[in-house]
């Protein structure tokens, strides 16, 4: 038997963790950041918020007798990436990045990719009706489109008002289909969406829908991912954990 903590947040995480509570031979618990207030239920023992800090987390490892982490979190969760493989390096607790592979443009598609939100309003003409589908975290890396009408989507109702002018939320939890995403930004008459490169196809029908609506994307590219062994399949991190028991 070996405990394992998943550290969890995406949709492969959750496929991951149904198929771990039916491993005989692993004792696994999940870890969600807490960035949404009311997450789908994972099938494992769940802890939620951060831990405190890398001494923490390290603290944490060693009092819940973990042998073994799985990152299953977002690829722009890249801050709790590093620390975490560090810290299990210096440790010497067995680590595994789940990685989805990066979106790529291809026909019909009209990308520009850019390496911060700020970038986006050097791409982004005064006026624009901009759907920013990033997240309502730092909103205000994207101050810069002054003038555009912003929309942004989220998984929880807002407690704050939009930090942009000209700005509102909507709020709606995926998945979206391609024909829901096509029927939005047309209604809301959506010149630009602006997405990071998460990857995976629970969340590619807005791609799809701009392609073919013939709407402009801005495309953020990917932090810097920690070295340490990645796989970028559900398939894959199953049988690494596997063949840790």
């Amino acid at each position: 038997m070996i405990r394992l903590l998943l550290l969890a947040g995406t949709g492969e995480a959750r496929q991951i963790a149904n198929a771990l509570a039916k491993e005989p031979r692993v004792s696994a618990v999940a870890s969600l950041a807490g960035q949404t207030r009311s997450p789908v239920a994972l099938g494992l023992p769940t802890r939620i918020g951060g831990f405190g800090g890398r001494d923490a987390f390290g603290d944490y490892l060693g009092h819940e007798k973990i042998d073994a982490v799985l990152d299953a979190t977002h690829p722009f969760a890249h801050q709790i990436s590093h620390r975490t493989a560090e810290v299990c390096g210096d440790r010497g607790v067995p680590y595994l990045q789940f990685l989805r592979p990066p979106w790529m443009p291809g026909e019909g598609d009209d990308w520009t990719f850019l390496n911060a939100e700020e970038e986006a309003a050097n791409h982004i003409a005064t006026g624009a009706v901009v759907f920013l589908a990033t997240g309502p975290q730092n909103l205000d890396r994207f101050a810069g489109l002054q003038g555009c009408r912003i929309y942004c989507r989220r998984i929880d109702p807002p407690r704050a008002p939009f930090p942009l002018p000209g700005g509102d939320w909507l709020v709606g939890r995926p998945p979206f289909s391609v024909e829901e995403e096509m029927a939005l930004f047309h209604d809301l008459a959506v010149d630009w969406l602006v997405v990071k490169n998460s990857g995976g196809w629970a969340s590619r029908s807005k791609l799809d829908a701009a392609r073919d609506l013939g709407l402009k994307v801005a495309m953020i590219r990917r932090p810097p991912q920690p070295q340490a062994p990645k796989v970028s399949t559900v398939a894959d991190a199953l049988s690494w954990v596997r063949s840790l028991t």
